[in-house]
This record gives C-alpha cells, sequence and structure tokens, in this order.
C-alpha cells in the first residue's frame, strides 16, 4: 500500500512540491472513512479540508444536479484548502469510502510556519489555473 506522501504526491496540487513539503502535508493528514450515504462535503457550507478518495466511490451534485462520480484517486476541496471559501459542490459516499483528510487549520499553520510551501501551493495552483484557461473560455 502507498505511504500517505505517495498518496498526496499523486495529486496534481502537490506534484510539483520537494518531499519535505509533501512530508510535511502528509504529517497534518488523517485516514477516514465515509460510510455509504453519508455526505462527504455539502454545498454552500465552508471548505474546511482537502479530500483524497483512497477507495470507494462517491457521487458530485451541484445544485441537485448530478456532475460526476469519484473514485479511488480522485480528490477535492482544493480550492477551499487555501481560501476556506464555501464548497461548490455536494459530495455523497455512495459506497463506504476511505479517504485521506488535509484539514486548512494545520495546512494554513504550515504555510506560516514554512512559506516555501505556501509558494509551492501558488505556484501549482497557477498553473493548474493555466492549464484550464482554455476551458473557461469556451
Amino acid at each position: 500500500m502507498a505511504t500517505t506522501a505517495e498518496v498526496l504526491r499523486s495529486v496534481p496540487l502537490f506534484e510539483g512540491m520537494t518531499d519535505r513539503a509533501v512530508e510535511a502535508i502528509a504529517g497534518l493528514a488523517e485516514e477516514v472513512e465515509f460510510p455509504a450515504g453519508s455526505e462527504m462535503t455539502r454545498e454552500g457550507y465552508p471548505g474546511e479540508s482537502f479530500i483524497v478518495i483512497l477507495a470507494g466511490r462517491a457521487t458530485v451534485d451541484v445544485d441537485g444536479r448530478r456532475v460526476r462520480e469519484l473514485s479511488g484517486g480522485d480528490y477535492l476541496g482544493e480550492i477551499s484548502l487555501i481560501d476556506g471559501g464555501p464548497r461548490t459542490a455536494t459530495v455523497t459516499a455512495t459506497e463506504s469510502v476511505q479517504a485521506l483528510i488535509v484539514p486548512r487549520v494545520g495546512f494554513d499553520r504550515l504555510m506560516d510556519e514554512h512559506p516555501a510551501v505556501r509558494l509551492e501551493v501558488l505556484t501549482s495552483l497557477t498553473q493548474r489555473i493555466r492549464q484550464q484557461a482554455p476551458a473557461l473560455s469556451d
């Protein structure tokens, strides 16, 4: 089984970070289980964590409409991890979901203590925005 750091390294938000930064973030992560039928996030509620699905399946609904399904390796909450803004979707476990949770409070503290992590996160987010820019203008 992959280590927490290896799982986080597979997430685009963290893939360009140094090993030290990813290890620091891994130290914040907690493995949790969401039972089938439970809400992992709720649209409009504050985003207080970043979630990486290790196993299981979940659905994503926006304004009550199904927009996609998630499974092992998928992740959610990267924007909320940074700004704590409201969730843009409700994510519901359709079967038991094993996940890694990185809490925003600990992540904020980590970025304050290690400015290099903040810079790496901003750089990674900027790269993701650039990659999505053509899709945003369609």
